[in-house]
């Protein structure tokens, strides 16, 4: 596949990601009754500007370092997420992200701070997961196994725990999959979240996806989020599985995909950011209302072009 496509794929993902964040935050400013008149009649978030946060932040770093190195480079990586969130630290990063970025950006090893997180366990969040949708998408030409591993080069840098790594994949596959599909049927939900699990390392994650494999068609959001999780833990396990059994449920509706992972709550930022990200590789940001376009906090111009400046 020639840069033009791998470019054009990830920007087209990275849209989706935006927007899942974006609209995702809105929520946390919902409560109660006003909350779930809101989801029950979708109506969408009343904010003048939906602003996105951490998860599209370090999605672009993802991003800038594919179009700058054609590959993860786990340094130039770890120093541009440092970089990006020196310039913007409001972005709501989780509060053990915030003394990684920190520690990187003042000359610490990355491997070496990553790893001493959490007694030297390193973190297991979902934040790793959230940023890779367009890493995915940029290589969908490629094995799954080459998919695979730069998505684990890519979690290393801020995620040392197996199972964030695990998240990490088991998205990247999910959105290189939608992407290959974008021409072809709708693929069967069943058979979507089995072969991510099966391209994912064995872990909670890979366990969570087997799980929402098996949940029946009819299952609603709650059921769904009872065996699932809703990232209210902020881990990996806690928030992958739900929010690639929406996308997979969803793959050719958007605004559908959205709203149902909306309605689980959690982290719903995230949950919605990952969704959105795979639902966008397959049909792009088509079938979404205008005014969510355009409400949503504009993105680089250069996603779009291709032509990024050196960092």
């Amino acid at each position: 596949m020639d840069r033009t496509r791998r470019v054009a794929n990830a920007a087209r993902t990275l849209h989706g990601l935006a927007l899942g964040d974006a609209f995702g935050e809105q929520w946390f400013f919902y409560k109660g009754a006003d909350l779930a008149e809101h989801q029950a009649r979708r109506i969408a978030p009343e904010a003048d500007l939906w602003y996105w946060t951490d998860d599209t932040a370090m999605a672009l770093s993802v991003l800038r370092i594919l179009h700058l190195r054609g590959e993860v480079d786990q340094d130039a990586l770890a120093e541009h997420f440092a970089a990006a969130y020196t310039a913007d630290p409001y972005r709501g990063y989780g509060p053990s992200m915030h003394g990684v970025l920190r520690a990187i950006r003042e000359g610490e090893s990355w491997r070496e701070v990553t790893r001493r997180q959490f007694d030297g366990q390193g973190s297991w969040g979902n934040g790793a997961a959230m940023r890779v949708a367009p890493l995915g998408a940029w290589y969908a030409d490629r094995e799954l196994a080459d998919v695979a591993a730069e998505a684990e080069r890519s979690a290393e840098t801020t995620h040392a725990h197996p199972e964030a790594v695990a998240g990490a994949v088991a998205v990247a596959i999910a959105a290189a999959l939608a992407t290959r599909g974008r021409d072809e049927p709708a693929p069967d939900p069943v058979r979507f979240l089995t072969e991510v699990a099966g391209h994912t390392p064995e872990s909670d994650v890979a366990a969570g996806l087997r799980t929402a494999a098996r949940l029946p068609a009819d299952s609603s959001v709650r059921n769904a989020v009872s065996m699932l999780g809703n990232g209210s833990r902020i881990s990996a396990p806690d928030t992958v599985p739900f929010a690639l059994w929406t996308a997979a449920h969803h793959p050719d509706a958007l605004d559908d995909a959205l709203w149902e992972t909306a309605s689980g709550m959690g982290d719903v930022d995230t949950t919605c950011a990952i969704t959105a990200g795979v639902v966008a590789s397959r049909r792009g940001l088509t079938d979404v209302p205008s005014t969510w376009l355009t409400t949503r906090e504009p993105i680089p111009g250069w996603v779009d072009t291709g032509s990024v400046a050196p960092a």
